[in-house]
């Protein structure tokens, strides 16, 4: 069997997130909890979806989303 990469694991976790913020705004928490993944994780995944422009966040409601294009 050969190793996964580490950038398709990422991808999925990337894509992962991104469709569960298509249908609602969520938390940190929220998502980690949807997806199964550990909290550590999802945030190192949701830096780089920022980061990269895909998400948004609003600090008041500690929620991620969508970016708007």
């Amino acid at each position: 069997m050969y190793p996964i990469r580490l950038e398709s694991v990422m991808a999925k976790i990337h894509n992962d997130i991104k469709k569960l913020l298509a249908e609602k705004p969520m938390s940190l928490v929220e998502i980690a909890e949807a997806l199964e993944k550990p909290e550590k994780k999802v945030y190192n995944a949701l830096k780089k979806l920022f980061s990269d422009g895909a998400i948004d966040s609003n600090p008041k409601t500690r929620t991620y989303a969508l970016a708007q294009k």
